[in-house]
């Protein structure tokens, strides 16, 4: 049986009460992501942080973030519900229907990858709480540290091209999708997610079969799922297996209680009107952000030779204008180098090289701006649910 612990950590900071309705947990704050880290290689993975096993959450290790694309195998794994079936290819099926379609139909795999022109993007996937467990005071849900975020180059085909085959209605409203993972306990909902019509009709959202020029492993959706680049993964239904078009807000534990933030506690960029309401709103938009990815706490490094620091900066899609690199704690900053650019929603990589001159305590800090004009902030916006974390991170190390 399930117990309080696993569902608080499956819900994001939610629990079953004593009636089976959900509750926000009021138990002890966890301490955070700073807790001893467990590495685990679950199939087809490397060695993961190991955040819960049931449903499965993993997160990538900072030092895997180093490369422009993060390979399959050391991609984050993040569900919600503890049931992840092995999905048979063969028999899948992609159901489309809905009050405000006026066709409905399935597609097989095969249909899928034929019948549709072909399309690929890169684009960052990142749960909404990544560093849920850096935040303090420490807040209920997934103690994810900076590593709940890969970037991968994806294949499938548009979601609007499915749609106009099933001649969306003029009162469509909201997309939902539903995967093939399942809850343990009756009383857990399922995962259901929506898009509104406009941002399901973009040309980069994507129905995707491929990852990384292979197909998606299992812990990452297979055999499709939704990509919705610039925005949160939570919208990124895994193993898809029914599209609705909607005239109506989906009502849904998913979409109406959890992933919500209050309402003007952050800056308002991308809407979804239907699914607002007077005190909340849906986490949406990815923040920019950072992260060094070959500098650990204590790490030492010796004096007087050259140490290059790397890793990598992403946002909602604007691109990264520059990154920035401080030395002494945020008093002062020197830009950093920046890699290729591989497409507005793709990580950019970074570097900064300096020669430490004397041994004795060290520290980085790296600070992303967007082609937008925003900034990583030094502190994070304090929520309920711990999203939005984009705060700068200090690493110190020694100099020997």
């Amino acid at each position: 049986m399930a117990t309080r612990r696993a569902l608080l950590m499956a819900a994001g900071g939610w629990v079953l009460g004593g009636t089976g309705a959900l509750r926000l947990a009021r138990a002890a704050l966890p301490s955070g992501a700073a807790d001893p880290q467990t590495l685990e290689a679950i199939a087809g993975k490397k060695p993961l942080i190991r955040r819960s096993g049931r449903p499965p959450n993993y997160e990538c290790p900072a030092a895997y973030l180093g490369e422009a694309i993060t390979p399959n195998d050391r991609f984050f794994v993040r569900w919600h519900l503890a049931h992840v079936p092995e999905v048979d290819a063969r028999s899948w099926r992609l159901q489309v229907a809905g009050e405000a379609a006026g066709r409905s139909f399935e597609l097989s795999l095969d249909q899928l990858r034929h019948e549709f022109e072909p399309v690929e993007l890169i684009a960052v996937c990142q749960c909404a709480g990544n560093q849920r467990g850096l935040a303090e005071p420490h807040v209920p849900g997934v103690q994810w540290g900076p590593g709940a975020v890969g970037n991968a180059h994806w294949k499938g085909v548009r979601l609007k091209d499915i749609l106009a085959r099933a001649q969306v209605k003029a009162d469509a409203l909201e997309i939902a999708f539903e995967g093939a993972d399942g809850p343990v306990l009756p009383a857990t909902p399922d995962f259901t997610k929506s898009l509104p019509v406009w941002k399901a009709l973009d040309e980069n959202t994507l129905i995707a079969y491929e990852m990384n020029g292979s197909a998606l492993p299992r812990w990452n959706g297979f055999p499709v799922r939704v990509i919705v680049p610039g925005w949160a993964a939570t919208y990124w239904v895994k193993q898809l297996t029914e599209i609705h078009v909607l005239n109506q807000p989906l009502k849904s534990f998913w979409m109406n209680t959890a992933y919500r933030v209050p309402k003007g506690k952050f800056p308002v960029g991308d809407r979804f009107e239907s699914q607002e309401n007077e005190t909340s709103t849906p986490v949406l938009e990815i923040d920019v952000n950072s992260v060094v990815s070959n500098v650990k706490a204590g790490q030492r490094f010796p004096a007087r030779r050259p140490l290059t620091i790397q890793g990598v900066a992403w946002d909602s899609g604007g691109g990264i204008q520059q990154v920035d690199i401080s030395l002494d704690g945020g008093q002062s900053w020197n830009p950093a180098k920046l890699g290729k650019d591989l497409g507005r929603y793709s990580f950019r990589p970074w570097h900064f090289t300096y020669t430490p001159e004397r041994p004795g305590p060290g520290s980085v800090m790296a600070r992303a701006t967007s082609s937008r004009g925003a900034v990583q902030p030094q502190d994070w916006t304090s929520n309920p649910a711990g999203y939005h974390n984009n705060s700068l991170q200090k690493i110190d190390f020694a100099v020997i």
